[in-house]
Parts: structure tokens; C-alpha cells; sequence
């Protein structure tokens, strides 16, 4: 990317939308593509790897109550976890170019 297409990009905004509840982050569309994909797949492979590390601490879910390794499940309950937070807060991003939310209050909804 040359510095003049750096200077033509706007930084971040933050905006509300609604009664608060919700922020959303208006960014350039390279920074929208980056976030999406790199986040969308630090979700699944942590998803995946957690139910990876449950199965493993709970032997298939064949292993006693007094047998489950108690450390792994709880890594992998967190990384279940990191996955769902991680991919929640990308979700807050968009582009200009997306127009606005319809939970907006300011515009009304005239789709259908």
C-alpha cells in the first residue's frame, strides 16, 4: 500500500448504534477483509481445538467422573470460549460501504 493511499483512508470510527448497546467500528475495507478472515479462523481452530482437548480429557466421554483430567477440560472449555469472544468482536466491524445498521433509531425502515 503507497502513502497516498494510506492518507486517503480514514482511521477507525467508533459509532452507536441503537440505545448504546451496541458499538460498531467503521474501518477501510482492507482492514474489514483482514479482521474477518484472520479472526473467523482463530475462532474455529480454537472451537475446534477445545472440543479437541474435552474429548481428550474426558477420554470420548468414556472416562469416569473420577478419571477426567480436570486441567485439559478447563483449557478447553477456554479455548471454546476465546473462539466464541473473538468471533463476537469481529462481528462489531464494517465498512462505509455497508451502510448503516437497521437497528438505527435516526432512519426509518422503509424495506418491507
Amino acid at each position: 500500500m503507497s502513502e497516498a493511499d494510506q492518507e486517503t483512508e480514514d482511521p477507525p470510527q467508533i459509532t452507536s448504534s441503537g440505545e448504546g448497546k451496541q458499538r460498531e467500528v467503521v474501518v477501510p475495507l482492507r482492514l474489514y477483509k483482514t479482521v474477518t478472515v484472520f479472526s473467523t479462523l482463530f475462532a474455529i481452530l480454537s472451537v475446534v481445538g477445545g472440543f479437541i482437548l474435552v474429548d481428550v480429557a474426558t477420554e470420548r466421554a468414556s472416562a469416569p467422573a473420577s478419571e477426567i483430567d480436570i486441567p485439559i477440560a478447563i483449557l478447553g472449555i477456554g479455548l471454546i470460549l476465546a473462539g466464541t469472544v473473538v468471533y463476537a468482536f469481529s462481528t462489531r466491524f464494517r465498512t462505509a460501504e455497508m451502510g448503516k445498521s437497521k437497528d438505527d433509531g435516526d432512519e426509518p425502515s422503509d424495506n418491507g
